[in-house]
């Protein structure tokens, strides 16, 4: 036993060569020794006003790093920060969960201790429902092999992970950290994976009109650049879908546009649906990346490659990994000519932005500036409601700046998540798309963004409630909320001098504000967007028609 070392310390050390350099969350009695030894280290404590926002922020945070990590107290922390979990597990994001938790003899007695519910081990039993891996630290001998198998099964498997540490547990010795690797990456089955290659490659090599549909799982695995050289070395065109937008460059001259099912522009639509060979990669078949299940894709002519299999038609192979099969393929298909390896309808480049100065403000207009204003130094985190309804029609230039949570969708999301995207990728700026019922649920942590020195662009659309509650279902009171003045929210956060608000309902008066957005890049930029009688997207008219008639 080296007696430098102690648990907390050596879970801290691990951290730390995840490249995890940020650690958010919230203090309790129950975890302040381990946060000792945080900031005693080179990981740094970000403090947010409440534990969901915290793992809304390491969500983010791992979704540009490749890992993230929040720390709560037990029970009334580790229930608050639970619903961010359950995202993160949902849309397959590595963010660790360190839950400060009673001593081993408290528990070992049945006290009834606060923030006790009803047993000990409640707390974990909920996370192991919710997580990949999920253990309690309570044997400081067993605990560094724990911590290695936790945090490894967290970056294998990009996947949520659990750590209780209880208080008594924090501070005591245990072996210095030694050699690690994270878990091995699951294998192929070379067999498998030599007879599905070449009955793919055949089928792809034979056909007139192949695409390639990148789906979210290549953004999780961090498989853009593999699939990007599938591309290019296949000459093949490809299409993405709203959970995984900007994995790949829209500027790209193969890049057919974004798929939707029945909520595609035209010519997406039909040319990955009359594909004659369209090679699925990682794909996830959701209701709002199939446009309410409006998909008319034939199996026959399909490929489906992810979660560790490939189907062709109706063979099946087992243990395959997706970057595996995408290797192999770009090895072996044999490159197209330049007319069939084109997109039926090159994605158009965005359009200058040409204000109607005294025009009152639209949604259609609204969003055609913001389209207008984005730029490769920027991160767009669309949330759920109108603001991802209309952002499948951006124009997102290069590869990994855009964030959405389109499966889960937590209202809520982006204003916290935007803490976590500035600390990760402080080269770039986070710009935050929100309805005022979303910025209501985690106004909080503009506080943060704001003690952190984050220059965000918050770009708040005012439209009197929950709109998207509004569009789907016939309209109640309980959609309404308090009015505010957002524009003026850096006299309550007292952040004057770093925060530049201002609001807007013309669209002479946008223009001028995403101005000045552009030209402070080193502060908060709150933009106020008033929009009369509840107006909104396209995206949103359709979702709102297609729920109605699913229900």
């Amino acid at each position: 036993m080296n007696s430098h070392w102690n648990v907390s310390r050596y879970l801290v050390s691990r951290l730390h060569e995840l490249g995890i350099t940020n650690i958010f969350g919230v203090p309790g009695d129950y975890v302040l020794d381990f946060l000792d030894e945080v900031v005693a280290s080179p990981v740094r404590w970000v403090g947010t006003c409440n534990e969901l926002n915290a793992g809304y922020a390491a969500d983010g945070y791992a979704r540009l790093k490749g890992a993230g990590a929040a720390v709560v107290t037990y029970g009334v922390g580790g229930l608050s920060i639970l619903n961010a979990v359950a995202g993160a597990f949902a849309e397959q994001v590595p963010l660790i969960v360190i839950s400060g938790a009673p001593a081993n003899r408290r528990r070992e007695s049945g006290a009834m201790v606060h923030h006790l519910i009803s047993d000990y081990y409640l707390q974990l039993d909920v996370y192991k429902k919710m997580t990949t891996d999920a253990a309690i630290l309570t044997d400081p001998d067993t605990a560094p092999a724990e911590i290695d198998r936790v945090l490894g099964n967290c970056i294998s498997r990009k996947l949520p992970v659990y750590l209780e540490l209880p208080c008594d547990v924090a501070l005591m010795p245990c072996a210095a950290p030694g050699a690690w690797h994270c878990a091995a990456k699951a294998a192929s089955d070379p067999d498998s994976l030599q007879e599905c290659l070449a009955e793919v490659a055949s089928k792809v090599n034979a056909a007139r009109s192949p695409l390639i549909l990148a789906g979210v799982e290549l953004l999780r695995m961090g498989l853009g650049a593999q699939t990007l050289r599938l591309v290019e070395t296949t000459e093949i065109p490809f299409s993405t879908m709203l959970s995984s937008k900007a994995i790949l460059p829209e500027l790209h001259p193969q890049f057919a546009g974004i798929y939707q099912g029945g909520w595609s522009r035209e010519a997406v639509r039909r040319q990955v649906e009359e594909s004659d060979c369209l090679l699925s990669l990682g794909v996830w078949i959701t209701d709002l990346d199939t446009g309410m299940f409006s998909i008319h894709l034939d199996s026959r002519r399909m490929i489906n490659a992810g979660n560790g299999r490939v189907s062709v038609g109706n063979h099946y192979y087992p243990r395959i990994q997706l970057e595996d099969f995408i290797e192999g393929l770009t090895r072996i298909i044999e490159p197209r000519d330049y007319a069939s390896s084109h997109p039926a309808e090159a994605f158009h480049p965005r359009k200058k932005f040409v204000p109607d100065a005294e025009a009152t403000l639209s949604a259609t207009r609204l969003y055609e500036c913001i389209n207008a204003c984005l730029d490769d130094q920027m991160v767009l985190l669309a949330e759920p409601g109108d603001s991802f309804c209309a952002a499948p029609e951006f124009h997102i230039e290069e590869a990994d700046n855009f964030i959405v949570q389109s499966y889960y969708c937590s209202i809520g999301f982006c204003t916290p998540a935007a803490l976590g995207v500035a600390l990760a990728c402080p080269g770039k700026r986070p710009f935050v798309l929100t309805g005022d019922g979303a910025f209501q649920m985690t106004v909080q942590e503009v506080s943060t963004l704001i003690r952190e020195r984050c220059p965000a662009v918050i770009c708040l659309v005012n439209n009197d409630g929950y709109l998207i509650e509004r569009v789907l279902h016939e309209d109640g009171p309980y959609n309404d909320i308090q009015m505010w003045n957002y524009a003026s929210l850096s006299s309550l956060f007292r952040g004057d001098d770093f925060v530049c608000g201002m609001k807007v309902s013309t669209e002479g008066a946008l223009a001028e504000a995403i101005r000045v957005a552009k030209k402070e890049t080193n502060k908060l930029v709150v933009i106020e967007a008033c929009l009369p009688n509840r107006d909104y997207s396209l995206g949103l008219q359709r979702l709102g028609e297609a729920f109605r008639k699913k229900t």
